[in-house]
């Protein structure tokens, strides 16, 4: 029996991140480095967003700390939110709960990949702007179990992930942690 083309509305499904929320960032970092063997972990504290929406009402990104790195092409992103500040990240997980929040997809055309996805039935739970380029995360946890954050290209955005991969192939295992 021959297979069926898919005939999704979706035409990118590609992912190339998957994050997870933690109770602890270093010990997170550690687990993954003397588990995984990835690193090293780009870390950042706090994301500055303009323009931000949470589920249709203006409001800031919440205060997270953050972290990334390359398992080869596919990027691990790592994020505490340790207060209880609303927002995308405490929209799946209260305060100490962990888990996969959400997969991201770098977006061929950003309007018309979020827009599929709202017209498929998800919420858009946070959209706005990181050094005036966008992003936002569509709430699919009831039928994915977690949100699809999605990436409007840019220069800046393929510059900064080219670093971490290079820093990603060069690494030797040593300094885990890069402070962004």
């Amino acid at each position: 029996m021959a297979a069926t083309p898919f005939p999704a509305p979706f035409p990118n499904r590609n992912f190339m991140q998957m994050c997870w929320t933690v109770p602890d960032l270093q010990s997170a970092i550690d687990s993954w480095v003397r588990n995984a063997g990835v690193g090293p972990f780009f870390w950042f504290d706090g994301v500055d967003f303009t323009d931000g929406r949470h589920r249709g009402t203006p409001a800031d990104f919440p205060k997270v700390q953050a972290a990334i790195a390359y398992a080869g092409d596919l990027q691990i992103e790592l994020v505490c939110q340790d207060n209880d500040e609303p927002g995308v990240f405490r929209d799946l997980f209260g305060d100490g709960d962990f888990g996969l929040h959400h997969m991201a997809l770098y977006c061929n055309d950003y309007e018309a990949e979020r827009d599929t996805y709202i017209e498929a039935g998800a919420q858009l739970a946070f959209e706005g702007k990181l050094d005036g380029i966008r992003t936002c995360w569509v709430d699919t946890s009831s039928t994915l179990g977690f949100m699809v954050e999605l990436l409007e290209p840019s220069a800046e955005r393929d510059a900064g992930f080219a670093a971490m991969r290079a820093a990603a192939q060069m690494w030797d295992g040593s300094e885990p942690v890069v402070t962004f």
